[in-house]
């Protein structure tokens, strides 16, 4: 999507003057919730009272307005920075169409493909820094480049095992024409298609900033589901756990500064001029030769763990240079669970797990959810029980009540029953 395109769509009206003045700028983008959250400003339900007599609302989901999945979704604003939430949320079908080249990019969020190949969900959290403009940006971006992504691989991710070329022959006989040396699987394609769409995305929200003067950036928590697996890919320091009867599981890594700076400082030290122009820092399944040129091999570059496709040019013949894994997606086949009707993933910002740990957090879930089987709401109801137990009690803070001040968004994912419903083809 172009600058321009943005700039038509969020940006109405003349262009910001290029001086600044002390008060705080405005977002390049309307600030406004999310699409879910329509109609929940009144109404029984709609918006909780905190236990904290000045705290702000909880605001969930009306009745009546089913998510994916009829999972469960409550934000408050805490940190009181300024009257927005720097949080954001999304969650939709994703409709996965045969990628053809030359076909434009047309069709709006939420609208079913017409000639859709697969089709799975998705659900997103957004937490902003420097303000709420990436986050918006965020979610408004991160899921139609997730579908380009994914439709650029889909014949390779419903094939039995991945073909080395995407047309799937032999380029001469005595090359694989499935690709087994490296055991690449359908779910890389999938993990590949979403690392290029946070590095898409990352771009675009880049380039809108500039464009419009402005600053900041944002955290991604994305979760996919796809042909019976659940995709969880995060960039920051939000965070997903899987929550059972009788355990908790980690479903995401955090990421932050000092992550990641013993990984870079390493390379630029041992690494710095090996590149030299003799050296591709794609890799490929197997050394590219020359017969492989203008034909569409799997791939992956330094910020894929996973493997998408890419027409093979006369600088992949160079030889490669691979190093470490980069961000790591984590996958749930739900096919090889036995999944229980309490069995849930939480998907919460940081604001949340600054005040609560995963045990606490799933010892809150156990407790909840067998006394609300009746309930229809019961999922958007623990998502906001979730965000009252970060709010502190009456009596004061203590160390089962402490208060967070930062803005907090939760999705409740229930599992069971999901992984029956295969991604349609």
């Amino acid at each position: 999507m172009s600058a321009g395109w943005f700039r038509r769509r969020f940006l109405p009206g003349d262009p910001l003057p290029a001086s600044r003045t002390p008060r705080p700028r405005a977002s390049p983008v309307p600030y406004r919730r999310p699409r879910f959250l329509r109609g929940s400003g009144s109404g029984p339900g709609a918006a909780d009272a905190s236990r904290r007599p000045n705290a702000r609302p909880v605001r969930s989901p009306a009745r009546g307005r089913a998510l994916p999945w009829n999972a469960g979704y409550a934000e408050i604003i805490n940190a009181e920075k300024s009257e927005f939430n720097e949080d954001q949320a999304a969650c939709g079908q994703l409709c996965i169409g045969r990628c053809e080249l030359g076909t434009e990019e047309n069709q709006e969020w939420l609208n079913l493909c017409p000639e859709e190949f697969l089709t799975g969900h998705y659900w997103a959290l957004f937490d902003g820094h420097g303000g709420p403009a990436a986050a918006i940006l965020a979610a408004n971006t991160l899921h139609s480049c997730l579908r380009r992504q994914l439709e650029a691989v889909v014949e390779g991710m419903v094939a039995m095992q991945p073909p080395m070329h995407l047309s799937g022959h032999c380029v001469c006989p005595s090359d694989p024409q499935f690709v087994e040396e490296k055991g690449i699987r359908a779910e890389d394609l999938v993990i590949g298609a979403l690392e290029s769409a946070f590095q898409e995305c990352d771009e675009v929200i880049g380039r809108e900033l500039e464009a419009s003067g402005q600053v900041g950036g944002c955290t991604a928590l994305v979760a996919v589901s796809l042909q019976g697996k659940l995709y969880v890919a995060n960039a920051g320091d939000s965070r997903a756990i899987l929550v059972r009867r009788d355990e908790v599981q980690p479903l995401s890594s955090e990421f932050t500064p000092e992550t990641e700076r013993q990984r870079i400082q390493q390379l630029a030290f041992v690494y710095p001029e090996l590149l030299a122009g003799e050296f591709t820092r794609l890799e490929f399944p197997r050394r590219l030769k020359g017969d492989d040129l203008g034909q569409k091999v799997l791939f992956r570059d330094h910020h894929m763990s996973g493997w998408s496709y890419k027409c093979v040019e006369k600088s992949d013949l160079k030889y490669p240079l691979i190093h470490g894994q980069g961000r790591q997606v984590t996958v749930l086949d739900m096919d090889q669970l036995e999944l229980q009707e309490e069995d849930v993933v939480v998907m919460a910002t940081d604001g949340l797990w600054d005040v609560l740990s995963n045990e606490q957090v799933a010892r809150l879930v156990q407790s909840f959810l067998p006394g609300n089987r009746e309930d229809p709401h019961r999922f958007s109801e623990l998502a906001k029980m979730l965000i009252h137990s970060t709010q502190g009690k009456d009596d004061g803070p203590t160390e089962e009540g402490q208060v967070s001040y930062d803005d907090i968004s939760v999705f409740v994912i229930p599992l069971c029953g999901q992984s029956h419903r295969r991604s349609s083809r």
